[in-house]
């Protein structure tokens, strides 16, 4: 090799191995630390700062402390909004910390662009230098060129790998949120079904007051409401981040099996001296380098927005009922119309088992003269029915049953031993057996019963529904179980990625030093036989 082409090659070596050396150590200190330039820094003692607490409601910027970052598009101020995903400002902040990954993919692309067009000018328009050949230049780069492409192997393994075990962590991770929010729209649909069922629930003449039926179908409204906004956010939320998770899926799938075959097939071709493939592969490798940093830069910004979402989930799960951007992931249900739900369905539960014994008090349980006309007299006779425990005091707290009544759980069997067989005459049922309760009034108390022990199972529900407790739940278990998985893979994806990115790099340059070298090694091998 040339004494220009050795000295240019050995200088832009240099260059790039101080600017990975750099970028790569601090990238990977920022892996332990907050800086605003680099990986953030995954821990569980991070604590909530609240920036301003308003009567009856509280706003709180999450992750504030691990945002406070450089905002380009704000004259490279701090950006002091906290973890929102729907604020351009955090995204401006967040993708200013991969800035040292974007300037090295363009300077990469500038000065080794500038070398290529350089060396094709000096070979077309200047004398070729006489050949040279040096076995130490010649054993160093062979060395360093297997090493390369080894690294390159080995990174290209890593990225595929990594990619894997994150596309799994994260599918599984938005799999469980789906799941939670499902579940909460799949009670909420319940509970207002079996409201809509009490409105038409009767025991012998009585039903529901018109009054309440009327409220509860202003609470279905609401719940109806509430259960489509969750349902529709947590959709619309679920194909947005899974589409984007199988973009970068691809993505990397297709880098990972191009860089590798791109190292492999340059090594054998460098090997060999086919010098002309050489070349093309080093153009081709030159633009896959250049979109390997970018793509490095663009997973460093989703590996802190990653990281941003676990520290405000835990920071939320702290302060469940303050208003925070968490909404535009899994919003809690209003908290008004929680509660208007909760009393709604305690006060149909106590109207459904006030209907029930004030049939058994005035009706079942009396002994009616034989000549009152049905349906208040049907021939009851024998032992007296046992009332229905109200679980719920008139101001809606929970209630102790008292001996002699019969709850939710047994109720429909204890109630069918006391139940006649009855005959119909004029339309009306009469008791032929012994018994309290006709066929048809037992089957009236046992729909009430069920509707109103079907309501009384959804109040610890609408409790954690009031006070957010399945967002902060679902929550809790994300940043617990899910978070440590995604944190490890996103490090092996980034590990992977600025490895491949590195080792091309680098095998690149040795690839023409090499087949240089090995050409005129060969050169000179023949030049001397044929002089000797």
């Amino acid at each position: 090799m040339s004494y220009v082409n050795r000295s240019f090659f050995t200088f832009l070596l240099l260059i790039f191995f101080t600017l990975f050396f750099f970028s790569f150590s601090d990238a990977f200190q920022d892996l332990g630390s907050s800086s605003f330039q680099g990986v953030i820094k995954w821990e569980s003692n991070n604590r909530r700062i609240v920036a301003e607490t308003v009567e009856g409601n509280a706003s709180l910027i999450l992750a504030a402390k691990n945002t406070y970052r450089r905002d380009p598009i704000n004259h490279f101020n701090r950006y002091t909004g906290g973890w929102n995903i729907s604020d351009t400002h955090y995204w401006a902040s967040v993708a200013f910390t991969a800035a040292p990954f974007f300037i090295i993919a363009a300077v990469w692309f500038v000065i080794f662009g500038l070398t290529l067009i350089g060396t094709c000018l000096y070979f077309c328009c200047c004398r070729k230098a006489p050949y040279g050949y040096s076995r130490i230049c010649y054993a160093l780069s062979l060395i360093l060129l297997v090493l390369f492409t080894v690294a390159a192997i080995i990174g290209c393994i890593f990225l595929y790998t990594g990619q894997g075990k994150f596309h799994a962590s994260t599918t599984t991770t938005l799999r469980y949120v789906v799941v939670q929010a499902n579940f909460t729209v799949e009670n909420l649909n319940n509970v207002s079904r079996y409201l809509d069922e009490a409105k038409n629930i009767g025991v012998g003449q009585l039903r529901l007051p018109e009054n309440l039926q009327n409220k509860i179908n202003d609470i279905q409204t609401k719940m109806n409401t509430a259960s489509n906004m969750l349902d529709d956010k947590t959709q619309e939320n679920s194909r947005r981040i899974r589409h984007v998770l199988d973009l970068v899926r691809l993505a990397l799938i297709i880098l990972a099996a191009v860089m590798l075959l791109l190292a492999f097939v340059g090594f054998l071709l460098s090997i060999f001296g086919v010098q002309c493939l050489v070349y093309t592969l080093v153009i081709a490798g030159w633009l896959l380098v250049t979109l390997t940093f970018i793509l490095c830069g663009v997973f460093l910004v989703l590996h802190n927005v990653v990281s941003d979402t676990c520290i405000s989930m835990n920071q939320w799960v702290q302060n469940p009922t303050a208003h925070t951007a968490l909404d535009d992931i899994l919003p809690c249900v209003d908290n008004a119309t929680a509660q208007e739900t909760l009393t709604r369905s305690k006060e149909v539960t106590n109207q459904l088992v006030d209907m029930v014994n004030l049939v058994l008090g005035t009706i079942a349980n009396t002994n009616v003269p034989p000549n009152t006309p049905p349906p208040i007299y049907f021939n009851q006779s024998g032992p007296l029915v046992p009332n229905l425990c109200k679980p719920f005091n008139s101001n809606f707290t929970d209630r102790t049953c008292v001996s002699g009544e019969v709850d939710f759980n047994n109720a429909t069997q204890v109630w069918k031993s006391y139940t006649c067989q009855a005959k119909k005459v004029s339309g009306n049922e009469i008791c032929t057996t012994t018994g309290r309760l006709t066929p048809t009034i037992y089957s009236q108390m046992s729909s009430a019963e069920s509707v109103g022990f079907a309501l009384y199972h959804y109040t610890p529900f609408l409790v954690n529904l009031q006070d957010c407790t399945f967002v902060r739940t679902t929550f809790n278990d994300f940043s617990v179980n899910y978070c440590p998985g995604l944190r490890k893979y996103t490090q092996w994806i980034y590990v992977g990625l600025v490895l491949v990115s590195a080792a091309v790099m680098f095998s690149l340059i040795f690839w023409v030093i090499y087949a240089r070298e090995r050409r005129h090694r060969v050169y000179t091998k023949q030049y001397d036989a044929a002089h000797h």
